[in-house]
This record gives C-alpha cells, structure tokens and sequence, in this order.
C-alpha cells in the first residue's frame, strides 16, 4: 500500500471525548503548548502524528502543534465537542459575531488581525483571542480544517486562498441577512 492510500492516524481532537476520564489531563497537557514552539513540550509529543524521527520542526509539525494547543484551550471545561467537522473558521466566527450580545465590532477587529495576519506566529497569536471567544459561547470549531489552514498559511499564494475561504465564510450574506433573503424569495 502506498502512503497516499494509508489511512492517517486521527488528530487527537477527532477522537477526544469531553467524557472522557483523562479528558482533563489531556486537555493541560495540549493547553502547555500555548506560547511554547512545537515539538518543545515532552507532554504534547505522544499526541503529534507529524513529529518526525529527525527533529525538525516542519510546517506541519507547527501547525499540528497551534492546532492542539489551540484545541486544548477552546475544549477546557466543555461538556460538547469543540471539534465539529465542516464548521471552518469563517462561519465559527460568523455565528459568534450573530449571537444574542455579541460584541460584533470586536468580532470584527478580531477577525482582521487574523486575515491581515502575515505569518503562522501572529495568527497563532490571534486565533488565541478568538478561540477564548468561541469557548464562552461553546462554539464549535473544525480543527482538521484549522490544522490544514495553519498549514499552508506561511506560503503567500496559499494564505490568500484561505483568507478569502474565511472571508466568504464570515461574511456570508445569507446568515447575515435572513429579512433580505426572505424577502427576495417572497418577490420572485
């Protein structure tokens, strides 16, 4: 069997219970990567599944690392999942910024750091602040997606494919404006 056709070992928030009995353990573990370069915390290395044999500190390694870490934050002290498949960091932030109360200017500011963000550290950075928000509202998170996002984001042309997929996503007129699309339904 080629590598292409393996199965890939699942990401430690694909499989992680809020139940779970060393959910809590599990989560500190994953949360002492905040701040910290990937590969650096003895606890987080049985939960990488791109930590290589060499030690290098690859983009993926790196991304794998804020992911978790940023996973771990997001599911302390939740009773749900906050890895939900298919919930891209665009619409997360969208049904934030339409919740009962919702600071939505600071939403906004929030999700242009993160756009105009111009590498993987200053983003990392940034998600921090939004994912804090995301776990009051218990907002889930696609973390597979942010895994591939943060990924790809050093490399110029690749970072703005995902800063427009975020933009469509959190700007989605639809959700945004549910009167004008009714509206337009009931005039067609």
């Amino acid at each position: 069997m080629s590598p292409t056709e393996q199965q890939r070992r699942p990401h430690r928030w694909e499989q992680l219970s809020p139940t779970d009995s060393q959910a809590g353990r599990i989560l500190a573990d994953l949360r002492r990567g905040l701040g910290r370069e990937a590969g650096d915390v003895p606890e987080m290395w049985v939960y990488y599944t791109t930590l290589n044999k060499e030690g290098y500190r690859t983009a993926a390694l790196k991304a794998e690392h804020a992911a978790l870490s940023l996973f771990g934050l997001h599911q302390q002290s939740q009773r749900i999942p906050m890895h939900k498949s298919g919930v891209g960091l665009g619409e997360a932030a969208l049904n934030l910024y339409l919740a009962a109360n919702a600071n939505q200017a600071a939403i906004d500011g929030r999700m242009n750091m993160i756009a105009t963000s111009t590498d993987t550290t200053e983003l990392v950075g940034h998600l921090r602040g939004l994912v804090t928000l995301l776990r009051e509202r218990a907002q889930p998170l696609d973390y597979t997606r942010l895994f591939l996002d943060l990924r790809y984001w050093d490399n110029p042309q690749d970072r703005a494919t995902i800063r427009r997929h975020w933009g469509g996503q959190y700007m989605d007129w639809h959700k945004r404006n549910p009167r004008a699309e009714a509206s337009a339904h009931n005039n067609a």
